[in-house]
């Protein structure tokens, strides 16, 4: 398969992928409106969509925060990293080390208490007298306390600072590796997670261009969209960040209880007294603020809308003196988010200070029980100051499940998105068994064609034509009657439920999708064009083409005649929207981009249906010049535009009605007669019909 030929591999879905990023504006209005209806061409029949949060959220275009089937869309989100075990294995590691040097530092930093302790209580032992004496001198005083407190110490003549350096030292030095431990694991994930990221957005590319139009045709463009960006993005936000944290923070939960248990069961449970009574606090604040974040989202879709639709149809809105009751009704939807906002804020506000007030009552009683203890003698002064430092360090981690949790369930959410899109049923297996010549006589059979995009609501139904080499087939007839169907078959966009066509005897489904469309110039009514200059616009058509065949192509179609005046000439960038050049213009760009593709069949799809008069001369002119010695498919709105075909094919409900010239079909005074008259109505057209019928007879 030549270089050309790939490039040229999924044409359809690149088409369909680079209008979702324009339709994207479109989704957002329709999101916030309420229901969205998808319509392919004239042919289809209408979809409803309702949005949502299962729809990408507002727009269509935020990710989900839900999932339907958590469980298994874990499972298999996690799948995604099992070409990464190893290094995930050892990432976990380094999370399992860095948490045990992290639980651990503080008891030792207990111990360095008691050193400094010990030491400035022994100073205080009378000369001679040993530390039992000491305590037992104090019991007979009666300070019983005291004596047990002393006689549990391990008191020194003044501060052992060999031993407090070397405590301390380990400290800092646990410290120092559990951080280059965690940042250690942070770097390996973070190149673990892009790996993943990037083989999903591979699989993603891939996906798209395995997909049937018909995919496209009934799903919200944006929503489509969604699911390959912000939910491709989202999964990665999860595994970066709550991955790792998720894991650290369990890790750091189970060691720091471990811990306290070690140091003192009884101040132990006294901190988890307060678990409950958090959970409870962050569950009630947490749904409520969970319903105004989604009434803040939905007014601020409104507000969107609102805005986007008062800039688009800012004209309009001028025209017919519309400026006071648009900014009524956007101070309307401005004050209900505002009050959305501000309540979701507040109300999510508050959780964090009621938890910290929970943990400090937590606290306090920790210090109370433990100063008591302290003063029994029941554990000394360095396990008490560590045990409140894990009580201190014991709240955060919680914090920071919660937190990821909701995070993971997000991504998670988008993860199953993402899967939906990669289960969507793909186009059928390629029968590759034929192959054509590099330059074909485009002689194409429709044979006994039937078709359906619903089933048991059929469109076409044993159809066959015959369009020679060479020939101009022009297809017309009203909206739905299955003209852009017609020339889709050919393309295979869809499959046939029976019949066969055939290009030069060959079926199509014999053929590769990709050396199929090879041999076909595509013009559509919409005229896309792609980010980059004129001659790269140009040259897409036919990437192996050179300078020379591409200005002869730009010559042929009229193209060369607007872009000699440009300051840039052909290396003009085309911006985003194409903005920069008229419609007419990118229509022309178009047609040269058709032109040096050499295609042996040419299909036109109402590429004349939105352009003024006197350019559609130019590219009647332009299409005449890539019609020649090619066969070729016109659908036409405009009957002025197809009176040269050699035949004109009259469609209606499916079916061709009336086959023949444009005066023959004239003289029949049929479908055509009547589709030619509602266009042509009055005494210029009687004159016409008259001198054509003339003609006829003649």
């Amino acid at each position: 398969m030549s270089e050309q030929n790939q490039q040229k591999r999924g044409w359809a879905a690149k088409a369909e992928a680079a209008k979702a990023a324009r339709d994207a504006a479109e989704a957002k209005d329709a999101d916030a409106a309420g229901a969205v209806t998808a319509v392919d061409d004239d042919d289809m029949e209408e979809t409803e969509y309702t949005p949502g949060e299962a729809d990408g959220g507002m727009f269509g275009n935020l990710p989900a925060k839900k999932a339907k089937a958590f469980g298994p869309s874990a499972k298999r989100l996690l799948g995604l990293l099992k070409p990464e075990a190893a290094g995930v294995v050892f990432v976990i590691g380094l999370v399992v080390v860095s948490v045990v040097l992290n639980v651990i530092a503080p008891k030792i930093l207990g111990s360095a208490m008691d050193v400094i302790f010990g030491g400035v209580m022994g100073k205080q032992l009378p000369p001679g007298v040993s530390q039992a004496a000491f305590a037992e001198g104090l019991r007979q005083a009666g300070q019983n306390n005291f004596a047990d407190m002393v006689s549990k110490m391990e008191l020194t003549n003044g501060i052992n600072f060999s031993k407090l350096t070397f405590l301390i030292s380990i400290v800092l030095l646990m410290y120092f590796v559990a951080n280059i431990f965690l940042w250690a694991q942070g770097y390996i994930l973070n190149k673990i997670v892009m790996k993943v990221i990037n083989r999903l957005r591979n699989d993603v590319q891939a996906k798209l261009n395995r997909l049937p139009l018909n995919y496209f045709d009934t799903r919200q463009r944006g929503d489509i969209l969604s699911r390959v960006t912000n939910d491709v993005d989202n999964v990665q936000q999860g595994l970066q960040q709550a991955f790792a944290q998720l894991v650290s923070s369990v890790l750091t939960v189970f060691g720091i209880t471990i811990m306290m248990f070690i140091v003192s069961w009884q101040l132990a449970l006294i901190a988890l007294v307060a678990l409950p009574l958090s959970g409870v606090l962050a569950g009630v604040i947490g749904s409520r603020s969970q319903k105004l974040f989604a009434a803040q989202w939905k007014n601020t879709g409104s507000l969107n809308g609102q805005i986007e639709e008062s800039f688009s149809g800012h004209e309009l809105v001028k025209v017919f003196g519309r400026d006071a009751d648009m900014l009524e009704r956007f101070d309307e939807r401005n004050e209900a988010l505002y009050k959305a906002s501000f309540g979701a804020q507040f109300v999510s506000g508050i959780i964090f200070p009621a938890m910290n007030f929970v943990s400090y009552l937590s606290y306090v009683g920790i210090a109370v029980v433990g100063g008591l203890r302290v003063a029994s003698g029941s554990m000394s002064l360095g396990d008490a100051t560590a045990f409140i430092q894990y009580s201190r360090e014991f709240t955060q981690p919680l914090g920071q499940i919660a937190g990821m949790a909701n995070m993971l369930q997000s991504g998670v959410a988008s993860a199953e998105r993402v899967f939906e899109f990669l289960d969507a049923d793909e186009e059928m297996p390629e029968n590759a068994a034929r192959h054509l010549p590099p330059r074909t006589d485009g002689h194409v059979e429709f044979e006994n064609v039937s078709f359906s995009y619903v089933a048991n609501k059929p469109l076409i139904e044993n159809l066959s034509l015959s369009a020679e080499p060479g020939h101009t087939v022009a297809i017309v007839g009203p909206t739905g009657a299955g003209k852009t169907t017609l020339v889709n078959l050919v393309m295979r966009f869809y499959e046939l439920n029976a019949g066969r066509i055939t290009l030069d005897e060959v079926d199509i489904k014999e053929l590769s999708r990709s050396e199929l469309r090879s041999k076909v110039g595509m013009v559509l009514q919409d005229a896309w064009l792609f980010g980059g200059t004129i001659y790269d616009n140009i040259k897409y058509g036919n990437l192996d083409a050179t300078e020379e065949q591409i200005m002869e192509a730009a010559k042929a179609t009229y193209v060369d005649r607007f872009v000699r005046a440009l300051p840039d000439g052909y290396q003009t960038i085309i911006d985003e929207e194409g903005n920069n050049v008229s419609a007419g213009e990118k229509q022309l760009i178009t047609i040269a981009r058709a032109f040096v593709s050499d295609p042996s069949l040419l299909i036109l799809d109402e590429a004349t249906s939105s352009v003024d008069t006197r350019t559609e001369l130019l590219l009647q002119k332009a299409m005449a010049a890539l019609r020649t010695d090619r066969t070729s498919f016109v659908i036409a709105h405009r009957l002025s535009t197809i009176r040269d075909a050699d035949t004109i094919l009259v469609m209606e409900n499916g079916s061709i009605v009336e086959q023949g010239n444009h005066n023959q079909l004239l003289a029949l005074q049929g479908a055509y007669y009547r589709l030619y008259m509602s266009q042509f109505a009055g005494e210029d057209a009687e004159e016409t019909v008259v001198d054509d019928s003339t003609a006829v007879h003649s």
